[in-house]
């Protein structure tokens, strides 16, 4: 069977990937190709174009790249009609794909939407044009099922959420290592230091300008720990040297943010899917969000919704600290870090709350190895 895989950013691109792999467990004979990145190519899918070509991150920066969003839209449609996929699988990347989704439905192409638009959060009324051009939906935030069917009279597929899996494979692979072997440990750790804070500040190189520079000024208040910057798997080397050349407490690494992650004694994360790894990790983290004004201001009045982590979303209350907008500062978020580091009572509760996080994500079971058979017997209907 020929698949079709849409992809738009990092995140996509890790959850893609094990699709892809679980597909391929199921179909042998799989002919994919994807939109995506290095992990869905490396997974054994034929890569279209890489999600750093097309991720635009706020109000106004999409309004400025419309001409290149439109010009993308055009050549993916006409690259599916040439590939004739028996099944076009949407990742998340609402923007993009849910006007793909409705394109494709006129065109009689079979749509599973794997990994759900937050529409909970903002523009609710897309579910309606989702209802009639997506075949089936497959989510992975538990309560979403719930929305759908409370709210739309929708009938979704929870299949819990692929970062479990992702994680606790690597853990698996990773457990037995000693730290030494950890090359985070072993090529920057310092003989005095008192251990390692994660920055992790995006994926897209507009939210990395905006953020990374207020993030590490934070090292210079604590110069007995190490401070690592993951860099996204789509940006240059290059596009970081400027940005640390200033902190000699700070380093950078490619590849290596589970290990990362794995010796980290705190965070400082960028909201989105990387602030779910950090707490499935266990680290403490303070999560970090700030866009331009125009696109917050415009932002503001349009989503609804008590929090900005998917930490707090999923659990229902405020356990990780959020730094919105204004309140990003050099001075709040080395307070917030000092408590985060130093607080015993807190980095508790944290580790209780994340467990509780685990159980609850980790329910729905192998996510990726479900997605994949439903997918598989839809193709075969």
């Amino acid at each position: 069977m020929k698949y079709y895989i849409i992809a738009g950013e990092a995140s996509g691109d890790l959850h893609g990937s094990n699709l892809i792999k679980q597909i391929k467990l199921l179909d042998t004979a799989a002919t994919i190709d994807c939109w995506g990145g290095d992990l869905m190519q490396q997974a054994g899918a034929n890569l279209v174009k890489h999600y750093r070509e097309l991720a635009f991150m706020g109000f106004a920066e999409v309004v400025k790249n419309l001409p290149t969003i439109f010009k993308n839209l055009s050549f993916c449609k006409q690259d599916i009609l040439n590939f004739k996929p028996d099944v076009l699988v949407l990742i998340d990347y609402p923007g993009f794909n849910l006007r793909i989704a409705k394109w494709a439905k006129e065109h009689n192409i079979k749509v599973v939407y794997y990994i759900s638009p937050q529409v909970w959060a903002w523009k609710a009324n897309r579910v309606k044009q989702m209802k009639l051009c997506i075949d089936k939906m497959l989510c992975i935030i538990p309560f979403e099922k719930e929305y759908y069917k409370a709210n739309w009279n929708w009938e979704v597929e929870y299949v819990g959420h692929p970062l479990t899996e992702v994680i606790s494979q690597w853990s698996l692979v990773n457990k037995s290592k000693v730290k030494s072997q950890n090359p985070i440990t072993k090529e920057h750790q310092s003989p005095n230091t008192k251990g390692f804070v994660a920055i992790l500040p995006g994926s897209r190189k507009q939210e990395i300008t905006k953020k990374l520079p207020i993030m590490l000024e934070v090292a210079k208040a604590f110069p007995n720990y190490e401070f690592v910057v993951a860099k996204a798997p789509g940006q240059e080397d290059s596009f970081y040297e400027s940005f640390l050349k200033s902190y000699p407490n700070v380093s950078a690494i490619s590849n290596n943010t589970y290990q990362l992650l794995s010796v980290a004694k705190a965070a400082i994360v960028t909201s989105g899917t990387a602030t779910l790894e950090t707490a499935l990790f266990g680290v403490p983290e303070v999560v970090c969000y700030k866009t331009s004004n125009i696109s917050y201001a415009i932002g503001k009045r349009l989503v609804k919704i008590k929090f900005i982590s998917l930490v707090n979303l999923i659990m229902d209350k405020l356990i990780v600290k959020e730094l919105i907008q204004d309140e990003l500062t050099t001075k709040n978020l080395v307070a917030e870090l000092d408590d985060l580091l130093n607080n015993e009572v807190r980095k508790k509760q944290l580790q209780d709350d994340y467990a509780l996080l685990w159980n609850k994500l980790a329910a729905g079971g192998n996510a990726s190895e479900t997605a994949a058979r439903m997918i598989w017997e839809m193709v075969q209907q």
